[in-house]
């Protein structure tokens, strides 16, 4: 079985204006590097619009908040509206979040039925800050999340877990996932940092495992993060399912942050990850893009990230 690539050219139509770190260019530049050579492996999909996208999403997020975002949205001539500081909405957002929604319901699909071995799904707005009723960000829809409930809801799955090593803290994943206890989400992420949560006493229902990493701190404070904290808890909970948040904003050369982190530490983290996902639920692993602004640490990174997730597939 392959590795799945799903993207879609609606996610560069995502403006989010001059000077914004989030930018339609991160998709230019996953883009470029996706098509290298080393690549040519991968099956590739294009994120869809689905019918039944909004059914999925008020598994995360209240009907309410889906209609607010969804009556925010500006026409095709109009200026973007801001969300909060943060998070921007253009003409171009709805249809990116929903595909972003999409991408990630696909990649559950096709990693559940076995018609992949593992998919990254190349996506923006990112999503993990999005809480259940409230965007922030950049983040309106919770992707992961939505797709962590899909999976139980649509295949049966019953413990789904969510490994987050975006340098800012899954609030929102955190926030859905809080007291439900067949749900499962780790992080690693500077601290203090936005947003503010993230720390070791946020525990849900013994569900939530954070390990907060410290301005400064490279591969070992990270590696020892997964061994010690997160890769325990992640064997003891045995999902059906993996799923990441793939940040690659933990970099080293990144604007938003201070870690120190390079490609290789996003590679040893997917392979551990593949790892537990092979000795725990059949290799099935399905990785969602979330942050990372530095447009080469990113290519680089996120190459690193598929070239193990290939790897672990072949």
């Amino acid at each position: 079985m392959t590795t799945l690539l799903i993207t879609h050219p609606a996610f560069v139509a995502h403006d989010t204006g001059t000077g914004h770190p989030e930018r339609a260019d991160r998709m230019r530049a996953l883009d470029k590097v996706m098509g290298h050579e080393m690549f040519a492996g991968l099956e590739r999909m294009e994120a869809p619009l689905r019918d039944d996208s909004r059914r999925w999403i008020a598994l995360a997020h209240p009907e309410a908040y889906i209609d607010a975002i969804e009556n925010a949205r500006p026409g095709p001539d109009q200026f973007p509206v801001r969300l909060d500081p943060d998070t921007v909405m253009s003409p171009g957002t709805f249809e990116a979040a929903m595909r972003a929604v999409g991408a990630g319901l696909l990649a559950v699909d096709e990693v559940m039925a076995r018609r992949a071995h593992n998919a990254f799904c190349q996506v923006r707005p990112p999503g993990h800050h999005a809480e259940a009723a409230r965007a922030m960000g950049f983040c309106l829809f919770n992707s992961i999340a939505v797709a962590a409930h899909y999976a139980r809801a649509a295949h049966g799955a019953e413990r789904v877990a969510v490994v987050d090593f975006d340098v800012h803290h899954g609030n929102g994943t955190q926030d859905i996932f809080w007291g439900d206890k067949n749900l499962f989400f780790a992080s690693t992420h500077q601290m203090p940092l936005y947003p503010g949560t993230g720390a070791l006493s946020e525990t849900g229902v013994g569900n939530i495992w954070n390990a907060p990493l410290r301005p400064g701190d490279g591969g070992e404070p990270f590696r020892d993060a997964f061994e010690s904290r997160i890769l325990p808890a992640l064997g003891n909970f045995a999902p059906d399912l993996i799923l990441v948040s793939a940040g690659f904003d933990a970099h080293r050369d990144d604007p938003l942050a201070n870690l120190e982190l390079v490609e290789q530490d996003f590679a040893w983290a997917t392979r551990k990850i593949a790892e537990a996902a092979d000795r725990h639920c059949g290799g099935r692993l399905v990785s969602m893009l979330e942050g990372g602004y530095n447009l080469t640490a990113l290519a680089r990174s996120a190459a690193a990230h598929v070239g193990v997730l290939m790897d672990a597939g072949s």
